[in-house]
């Protein structure tokens, strides 16, 4: 994704969430799903009339939503993003930084990841902020360093998401975004001792926000983030009636970003 070429407008993405479980029980589901893919740096200059932002709306987006949750008045999510990314010594991802998030859908929302694509000035994307939510209030972000899109990317784990996940192990992340913001997919594979355990992604079809691709959201999925924990906690309950064990939670981490993150291969 290069945003000198792409036009910075807030985008929508229609598609799907994938997640395979493969021990001690298979589990696997694919649930359809859309989510927003915004320019934040363009939004916070100029605004927008396509995106209910800060504001109420059947379909919105709030800052505080993200980050450290600090209020417009404060710069908002974007604000924090610059922090954390100069506090890691990256002074040069002062391009745009498209957010795929989930929005707020009748005021509510819940976000189990989001990614920000921090990019240079020039265009080269310089950095990943995996930003991950669990179903107990908690945050914690993986900041991932000079990623290229196509290359797997490693990340040791260190937050606690599911109650039938140990914390231990590494995140592969691969991310594919394609030039003209036409299409994009988010995988991330939890591996632990024994090897491969989880297999997720999100992938969708993008294009520009609209009056109508709003009512299509809508229509279709008009229920879509009180959805997500209805079928977090119905997939819990599956994995406990397959009689997979229960890990108690643990402390979160002491620290908010892990960056850790090797380069493994290119596709």
């Amino acid at each position: 994704m290069n945003p000198q070429q792409a036009l910075a407008l807030p985008l929508m993405g229609f598609g799907e969430v994938r997640h395979t479980r493969l021990r001690p029980a298979r589990n696997a589901f694919v649930y359809p799903t859309y989510f927003l893919m915004l320019p934040m740096r363009t939004l916070r200059a100029q605004g927008s009339d396509r995106l209910a932002f800060n504001r109420r709306a059947a379909l919105s987006f709030f800052d505080i939503d993200h980050g450290d949750g600090r209020t417009p008045d404060n710069g908002g999510a974007l604000a924090w993003l610059d922090e954390l990314l100069a506090a890691h010594q990256i002074h040069d991802a002062d391009g745009e930084a498209w957010l795929h998030c989930y929005p707020r859908v009748f005021g509510y929302t819940f976000k189990p990841v989001s990614f920000w694509y921090c990019h240079t000035a020039e265009g080269v994307l310089r950095a990943i902020v995996v930003e991950v939510n669990n179903t107990f209030g908690e945050r914690h972000c993986y900041l991932l360093d000079r990623p290229v899109y196509g290359a797997e990317l490693r990340a040791t784990k260190v937050f606690h998401v599911s109650p039938f996940c140990q914390v231990s192990g590494s995140y592969r992340f691969r991310f594919f975004v394609d030039a003209g913001l036409a299409y994009t997919v988010a995988r991330i594979d939890h591996d632990d001792d024994d090897g491969p355990l989880l297999q997720t992604s999100v992938s969708g079809e993008l294009a520009p926000m609209t009056a109508a691709s709003v009512r299509r959201a809508l229509w279709r999925y008009p229920a879509m983030t009180f959805g997500l924990i209805a079928r977090i906690h119905w997939q819990a309950a599956r994995l406990w009636l397959k009689r997979v064990p229960f890990v108690a939670k643990p402390a979160p981490p002491t620290h908010f970003v892990s960056r850790d993150n090797q380069q493994q291969a290119n596709s």
